[in-house]
């Protein structure tokens, strides 16, 4: 399996830098913003910018890409990066903060696109598995060093944001040093709403509402840790969990989604997460490991639903439509993501601590109550008619490019269905 890793060390050790800065970057920004005594209104709104500008950069780092080449857009953009990170420090103002979150979501939407472009370009069919299984292990393993950064200083001083800072800049390295050829154009994402919505319209409105949890977890999650009492330590312990709990728990639902109908399973998903949001909001646990253990129970459908959304999705679209359908669910997922912290701030500014379950729990209920009501409208798939379900990387991260790596994006027109003209 190192063989086979060799060619792609430098992407990945930039992948790793990059997600410690992102990990890092995650869980300061809230706590600091918490930490001014800025409203969780105003956290929301930083927290919509950067899902609105991620989404956004989805769309234009394929122009710029086009124009100027791969490695000046990328340095462009980890410049922008670490700029953005340092200028929080600098002019702690929620306007501002919304502004520079903006331009950390648009150039790290590109970044991650650029690094996944090059690494698809260079896997084969025979090893496209160990590298995918590498990049999200690299992936996860250097978001968890960056939240574990977290407890080593102050989130009031300007250090943690030169850490991060740091991180982003010295992800430029091995990238720029990389002496492979340049990749192809990167994947251009072209929506069909029309098309969406016919071949799958749980997976649309299922994309969305996971979404809207993820967007209120990601903001509001570490905030929750705050309120309740946990360290930094353990705020950064229980985000790992979810995220383990998250990875661990994608296979068992994805393996039994291809033998029954998947919107069963979805609807099971959306019941969990109701369960475990009402638990955590009614029985309000106070020792680091109940809170914990509860997180890791999250985790299991906080990262699953999105999988099992393009997972239905893909049953029902032809081998040439598998990218431009899950990429109009990524855009449907983004937005989805400026939404949810709008709504997790202000039932948490009317709620305390419980408001960030209880946007859960509503979010979870209508994904669950949707995905079963389409079950009884339209007959089930038989199994054998079904694509296999793939794993999602449990990570805030996914961009058109991701998607190509998936084997069955290399069948017959798939990848020229994509390519910009």
């Amino acid at each position: 399996m190192l063989r086979e890793l060799r060619p792609f060390i430098a992407l990945l050790l930039g992948t790793f830098l990059m997600m410690v800065g992102t990990g890092l970057g995650n869980m300061l920004i809230p706590l600091r913003a918490s930490a001014e005594g800025w409203s969780s209104t105003a956290i929301a709104w930083i927290g919509t910018s950067y899902a609105l500008a991620f989404t956004a950069g989805c769309l234009l780092t394929p122009l710029f890409v086009k124009r100027v080449g791969h490695i000046r857009v990328f340095s462009v953009l980890q410049t922008l990066l670490a700029a953005s990170l340092l200028l929080h420090a600098l002019v702690p103002n929620p306007l501002a903060w919304a502004v520079f979150r903006a331009v950390g979501g648009l150039t790290l939407a590109g970044g991650y696109m650029v690094i996944e472009s090059w690494m698809n370009e260079r896997v084969s069919n025979a090893n496209r598995g160990a590298v995918f299984a590498a990049y999200m292990i690299v992936s996860m393993s250097g978001v968890a060093v960056g939240q574990f950064i977290l407890p080593l200083g102050s989130v009031m001083s300007e250090t943690l944001f030169m850490v991060g800072a740091l991180a982003f800049g010295l992800a430029l390295i091995p990238i720029a040093l990389s002496v492979a050829p340049a990749p192809q154009p990167l994947t251009q994402v072209r929506i069909n709403a029309r098309l969406l919505f016919r071949k799958s319209p749980v997976a649309v409105v299922g994309s969305f509402l996971a979404g809207v949890i993820f967007g209120n977890w990601s903001y509001f999650g570490p905030l929750y840790g705050q309120s309740v009492g946990l360290s930094s330590t353990g705020i950064a312990t229980m985000l790992t969990a979810a995220m383990i709990g998250g990875m661990v728990f994608q296979v068992p639902f994805g393996k039994l989604s291809d033998r029954i109908d998947r919107r069963y399973v979805m609807a099971m998903a959306g019941a969990i997460g109701v369960a475990v949001s009402a638990s955590m909001a009614v029985l309000a646990p106070s020792s680091p490991f109940e809170i914990i253990f509860g997180m890791f129970a999250l985790g299991s459908v906080l990262f699953t639903i999105y999988a099992l959304n393009v997972a239905h999705a893909n049953d029902h679209a032809e081998p040439a439509e598998f990218v431009q359908v899950s990429g109009g669910l990524l855009i449907v997922y983004g937005i989805g993501n400026m939404v949810g912290p709008q709504l997790g701030g202000r039932l948490m500014d009317h709620m305390g601590p419980s408001g960030f379950f209880a946007a859960m729990g509503a979010a979870y209920a209508l994904y669950g109550i949707y995905a079963l009501w389409r079950s009884i409208r339209s007959k089930t798939m038989h199994p054998s008619l079904k694509s296999d379900f793939r794993v999602v990387p449990a990570l805030p991260s996914p961009t058109p490019e991701a998607i190509t790596m998936d084997v069955r994006s290399k069948e017959e027109g798939v990848a020229e269905a994509m390519q910009l003209p």
